[in-house]
């Protein structure tokens, strides 16, 4: 047992500072952002079940198994007194793997409730403001100068732009956003988005969870100009983003503290569509995502070992 805290301690140790930086500063996710976004993912939950698993074992280390000291200690908890060989570290570390556990857990359902509550008032907004798109791309229009595109998911999803980008933008450029917010919805990045902003909500002093939430936006917007581009070619999209500039598409949390797209953003994905496409190779991708399995399975795999 306090080898197996040991080894989840080291693992959530690794992937709460070391990896991460290492993977934030990497040139290699924009050549693959589908298998660096599942990383990102695999580094989360990796690093929770690991920070998690790591408190159980230890504080269960006097009973042999996890099992077996839920079943000393619950009863002790409304009859007392502590049972021989645990103390008050192993308690502590037990009540704070649960404390942890529920916390994140409460979170992450808060964090869903609100944004649910968002799409719906911004839901009610766009049909009462917004117009059906005269070019039949199922798109809503707003009225108003400002140039702005975003999509609204939901059971019920809605693309919308104003007025101001529809002249702003020629035919091939709007297609091109067009095609970029419809990605985001067909590859459901505001769930990926969503976990990623209850992480840092969780653990605001926790300074790896805002430079994760900061790597998956940007990944998500990669993966959506790699759509338009599939669909529309990376020219016009390029130029819509150039014209639009850093503030042409807010993030789907920005007015609750979430990461929005600025200027070092654009830059990147500007930079990369501009440039020949450089494709990892088919083992960087399969190792990548063998990392990606083993970050989640080799914690849940001790926990499994421990438990009984």
């Amino acid at each position: 047992m306090i080898a197996a805290a040991v080894a989840l301690g080291a693992l959530a140790l690794a992937l709460a500072w070391p990896v991460p930086v290492v993977l934030s500063r990497a040139a290699w996710p924009s050549r693959s952002p589908a298998a660096a976004l599942a990383l990102w993912q695999g580094i989360a939950l990796g690093g929770g079940l690991a920070m998690i698993g790591s408190l159980l074992a230890f504080g269960a280390a006097p009973a042999g198994s996890l099992l077996d000291a839920a079943r000393q200690l619950l009863p002790a908890f409304a009859a007392g007194p502590i049972p021989t060989g645990f103390g008050v570290v192993q308690v502590a570390a037990l009540t704070l793997a649960v404390g942890l556990a529920v916390h994140l857990a409460l979170n992450l359902v808060t964090t869903a409730i609100r944004a649910e509550r968002a799409r719906r008032r911004l839901h009610t907004m766009v049909d009462l403001l917004a117009d059906p798109a005269a070019d039949g791309s199922g798109a809503r229009v707003l009225s108003h100068p400002i140039p702005l595109a975003y999509c609204v998911p939901g059971l019920r999803t809605v693309t919308v732009v104003t007025e101001g980008l529809v002249d702003l933008l020629d035919a091939d450029e709007l297609r091109a956003v067009l095609a970029h917010e419809r990605a985001h919805l067909d590859q459901f990045h505001h769930l990926v988005l969503l976990a990623f902003r209850a992480w840092h909500e969780a653990l605001p002093w926790f300074p790896i969870a805002n430079r994760a939430e900061r790597a998956v936006s940007l990944l998500t917007e990669m993966l959506a100009d790699d759509a338009a581009r599939r669909e529309v070619g990376a020219e016009p999209l390029a130029a819509a983003l150039t014209r639009l500039g850093a503030t042409g598409e807010p993030g789907p949390y920005a007015d609750s503290g979430g990461v929005n797209p600025d200027a070092a953003m654009l830059e990147q994905r500007l930079t990369r569509l501009g440039g020949a496409r450089r494709p990892l190779d088919r083992g960087a991708r399969v190792a990548c995502w063998a990392a990606t399995i083993g970050l989640v399975v080799v914690p849940l795999g001790i926990l499994a070992a421990i438990a009984t």
